[in-house]
């Protein structure tokens, strides 16, 4: 399956699961796909379903892509935009990159989102306390060269016409305000922060989080599939036996490559957690019934 790198990236993105979670879902689902961890999007765009819903809570996220959708914002308009702020970067330098930074803190303009994420550090997405992006330069003045301006204007081309021909809705709402909008005909995709790994002001997790997450989908009539981590050399993460156990499960490994030192970056074993079989022999693992009275009676004190 080729998978199609949508224009804005960041870590932990998805692109290299995209085909297994395309396994995952049954070939014969036509309700809507409803993403409450929107991200970079990567997954819907690629599975492309006839109708979604996709949301997040960082509103520079939905504003890009809802501005895609709109048609203000075109290909021949982020070509102009990027050949443009691309050629100031090269001649100023690293300051330019900070100009951009702080114009884009006090007026939030899509493009600059979209300059900032592709210029800044190692493709981090992070702001501070206070909303204010606040990713540091990648130090490479040249980063826009032609060939990479022409990947990304074709990256923005591809989620147009898509969305030329799909009925999706982008949304700045929670995961509390999303999750509920499920039928039994829709599947609810999650990608949360995962716990104890990924920190930024839009996109904090915490106990009591996915403990809300895990009530919400455990009381949704929709299907629903998530993705969460399983464990890495050091450690293992906590949730899976204490929460999402009674669910089926299944592993692979992956390498993320979100160190700033390649010395640091690891593999990790990825899982996906879903409340339906979704017919994976490879890696899975599935709840015996005596863990599920187990869990059964454990969850009301949850």
């Amino acid at each position: 399956m080729k998978v199609n790198v949508p224009p804005i990236k960041s870590q932990g993105i998805k692109t290299k699961l995209v085909p297994w979670i395309k396994d995952i879902v049954p070939p014969d689902f036509d309700g809507i796909w409803i993403e409450p961890f929107m991200g970079t999007g990567v997954v819907a765009f690629n599975l492309a379903p006839r109708r979604a819903v996709l949301c997040d809570i960082n509103p520079h996220l939905i504003d890009f892509y809802s501005s895609i959708a709109a048609g203000t914002i075109t290909p021949g308009i982020v070509k102009s935009y990027l050949m443009e702020e691309g050629a100031k970067l090269q001649k100023i330098g690293e300051s330019h990159y900070y100009a951009v930074r702080e114009r884009f803190n006090q007026e939030h303009n899509p493009l600059d989102f979209l300059f900032l994420s592709r210029a800044g550090f190692n493709g981090m997405i992070r702001f501070n306390r206070k909303g204010k992006f606040n990713v540091p330069f990648c130090r490479k003045p040249f980063r826009f060269s032609p060939a990479y301006i022409t990947k990304i204007v074709n990256q923005v081309d591809y989620v147009a016409r898509l969305l030329s021909v799909r009925d999706f809705t982008f949304l700045c709402q929670s995961f509390e305000e999303t999750i509920p909008m499920g039928t039994e005909s829709d599947i609810i995709y999650c990608d949360p922060p995962y716990i104890g790994r990924h920190t930024d002001y839009y996109n904090g997790w915490d106990d009591a989080r996915e403990r809300r997450l895990f009530r919400l989908l455990s009381d949704s009539p929709a299907r629903f599939i998530l993705s969460t981590w399983h464990h890495n050399d050091y450690r293992n993460n906590p949730y899976i036996d204490s929460l999402w156990r009674r669910y089926f499960i299944y592993t692979r490994e992956h390498f993320y490559h979100v160190g700033a030192r390649e010395a640091n970056r690891h593999p990790m074993i990825e899982a996906i957690v879903t409340n339906f079989d979704a017919g994976v022999q490879e890696n899975d693992k599935r709840p015996q019934p005596t863990q599920l009275i187990l869990l059964e009676e454990s969850s009301r004190y949850l």
